[in-house]
């Protein structure tokens, strides 16, 4: 049977400006946040053998973890620093706990596991020292994303994680289908999937720039080589070609540090490529929320639909309880209203419910869209600074070259 419009459940509305009121309290967390406490770093990286579970032996990274207490040190004593070993692994099941305790979260992301979107220079091998000295600062800057959150910061898992080494954690999933997703959260979806399928592409762009841009500039050394050959037959034209040449080798070795500064921006791209995954699981938590609402609400429509049958004797819909009174005779009324007072009992109880879970999702959309909110003022200052960095590399490097060509202009000029 079809639910009309009046037995589903509304999507809950969009929350209002934030009082004055919470905002101070917002701006009170942010002073007691964890990293106002203590100072956290990933400080090295170590490669390691073990076996796994499954008595395999097997090559991993751990990363150290080391804590000090910020107290101590404004009291001008030197706080002991607490440390520990956590695999990358464990970083990705503290996320995952993250995001069930946490669903109105917009958990930061973790570094990427595998080497992707990097020019032919760098190795795509995980245990390349270039890699895992990326991933460690990425590690870090989750940890101090995290300890910096006014929420994510209060959790007693997350403090663990920090400083006891035996710390368990688990992970949850759930599969369901919502019949009336609401548009804000499917919007908001399409956004991420949007997000991060055009950081990939730009990444990709940026990585096939650079390699091309590796090789402009290394065939610049050819231009030294030549030169530096052809003055040693020259007597006049000689100093002019050989100082042209050493600009030319000098403009060729540059590349080197470019690009691994350029690779940094990158890095930053990337942090906002996994960011679209936190969005996702947040839209999931939503969609979850609303399929249990969906589920009370259709469940009461079929119990309301009963108890009227049942007090009206007559059956709206084919059903094979109403095809054996039928074939073997009506109910007794004691025994009618015996199931009618049942059915009532559950009726107020799946109203109670379905009232609980309607304040249940629009807190949820509360918090979560406040968090959204906090996270796309995030997202435009950071990605608007990696921009404009990246473009200033750019202009720099495009003057270098401009700088060299004019002084080779100039060592010709002289012969």
């Amino acid at each position: 049977m079809e639910r009309s419009r009046e037995d589903g459940p509304e999507p809950p509305p969009l929350p209002p400006e934030e009082p004055a009121a919470e905002q101070r309290g917002r701006a009170a967390a942010m002073e007691d946040c964890l990293l106002k406490k203590i100072e956290i770093s990933v400080s090295e990286a170590e490669k390691r053998t073990g076996r796994n579970a499954v008595n395999m032996q097997e090559t991993y990274t751990a990363y150290l973890i080391e804590t000090r207490a910020v107290e101590s040190q404004t009291e001008g004593q030197c706080s002991p620093v607490d440390s520990l070993w956590r695999r990358y692994s464990e970083f990705e099941l503290l996320r995952n706990y993250l995001l069930v305790t946490f669903p109105h979260i917009v958990v930061p992301p973790l570094p990427e596991k595998r080497a992707e979107f990097v020019w032919h220079k760098l190795s795509a091998d995980n245990m390349d020292p270039d890699f895992v000295e990326r991933r460690r600062i990425g590690l870090e800057n989750f940890l101090l994303r995290v300890a910096s959150h006014p929420i994510l910061c209060q959790d007693k898992i997350f403090y663990s994680f920090l400083t006891q080494a035996d710390s368990r954690l688990k992970a949850l999933s759930a599969t369901f289908r919502v019949k009336n997703p609401d548009k804000r959260f499917t919007e908001l979806k399409h956004y991420s999937d949007e997000l991060q399928s055009v950081i990939s592409h730009l990444l990709r762009v940026r990585a096939r720039v650079a390699d091309r841009l590796y090789g402009v500039y290394k065939v610049h050394g050819n231009y030294g080589r030549v030169f530096s050959e052809w003055s040693a037959i020259e007597k006049e034209m000689g100093d002019g070609l050989q100082s042209a040449g050493h600009h030319m080798d000098v403009y060729s070795s540059s590349i080197d540090d470019i690009l691994e500064e350029e690779e940094h921006y990158a890095d930053q791209l990337k942090e906002y490529l996994f960011y679209a995954e936190a969005l996702r699981a947040v839209c999931r938590k939503h969609e979850l929320m609303q399929y249990d609402l969906e589920m009370a609400a259709q469940d009461l429509t079929s119990k309301k639909q009963q108890c009227e049958e049942l007090a009206t004797g007559t059956v709206r819909t084919f059903s094979l309880k109403g095809m054996t009174s039928k074939l073997f005779g009506q109910e007794t009324p004691e025994q009618r209203e015996a199931k009618i007072k049942v059915l009532e009992e559950q009726i107020h109880e799946g109203e109670e419910q379905l009232k609980s879970k309607n304040l249940e999702g629009r807190d949820f959309v509360k918090t979560a869209w406040a968090d959204i909110e906090r996270f796309k003022e995030q997202k435009n200052r950071d990605l608007k600074e990696a921009l404009i960095s990246y473009a200033v590399m750019q202009i720099s490097m495009c003057k270098k070259g401009i700088q060299v060509w004019t002084n080779a202009k100039e060592c010709f000029s002289k012969m």
